[in-house]
C-alpha cells in the first residue's frame, strides 16, 4: 500500500450530511459505487462520534485503495455533496458516431431525392451506397442508417 501524505482535503460533515449518507448506506437501494462513496466520507468525518480514520484505515476497513479514498475526499472538499457521491458523467461517448449531423443532412437529402432509375424507392443499403459513393462516409451499414433515420422520424413526431 503506498505511503498517506497528510489529509489535504478535511471532511466535515454537517449532521443532515450524516444522516443522508447514513441512509445512503443503510437502505441498499443506491448504487454500490455511491454507497462505498457515503461510506468513505463517514469515516473521514473529523466530527465522528469514534473519531475520524486515516485514509489507510479507511481503505483496509473498505477494500479500496488509499489514492480512491482521496480521490473522494478531495472531490467533496472542492466540488460538494453531489459529485463525490455520483459518478462523473462521460463527455464524449466511447466513440464517434459515424452518422453525424453532417452525413444526416446528406442522408436527408438523398432520401428526398429520386430513387435510382428502375427504382420506385430507396432501400437502407441504396442509402448506405450512396452515402459512400458520395464520400460522405468510408463505410456505413444499412442499419447505421436505418437507426439514423428512425431518430429523425421520431424527432419529427
Amino acid at each position: 500500500m503506498a505511503s498517506t501524505a497528510p489529509n489535504q482535503y478535511p471532511v466535515f460533515l454537517s449532521d443532515e450530511q450524516r444522516e443522508r449518507f447514513e441512509d445512503i448506506c443503510g437502505n441498499g437501494h443506491a448504487p454500490a459505487k455511491k454507497i462505498r462513496h457515503a461510506q468513505v466520507l463517514l469515516l473521514s468525518d473529523h466530527h465522528r462520534p469514534e473519531g475520524r480514520l486515516t485514509g489507510e484505515q479507511i481503505a483496509k476497513t473498505l477494500g479500496m485503495h488509499i489514492n480512491s479514498v482521496a480521490r473522494i475526499r478531495k472531490r467533496f472538499a472542492q466540488e460538494g455533496e453531489a459529485p463525490a457521491l455520483e459518478r462523473k458523467q462521460r463527455e464524449t461517448p466511447p466513440t464517434q458516431p459515424i452518422i453525424d449531423g453532417h452525413a444526416e443532412a446528406h442522408l436527408i437529402a438523398i432520401c428526398c431525392s429520386d430513387p435510382p432509375e428502375g427504382r420506385v424507392c430507396w432501400t437502407m443499403e441504396m442509402l448506405a451506397d450512396a452515402l459512400i459513393q458520395r464520400r460522405v462516409v468510408t463505410q456505413v451499414s444499412a442499419e447505421t442508417v436505418r437507426r439514423a433515420l428512425k431518430k429523425r422520424v421520431a424527432a419529427l413526431a
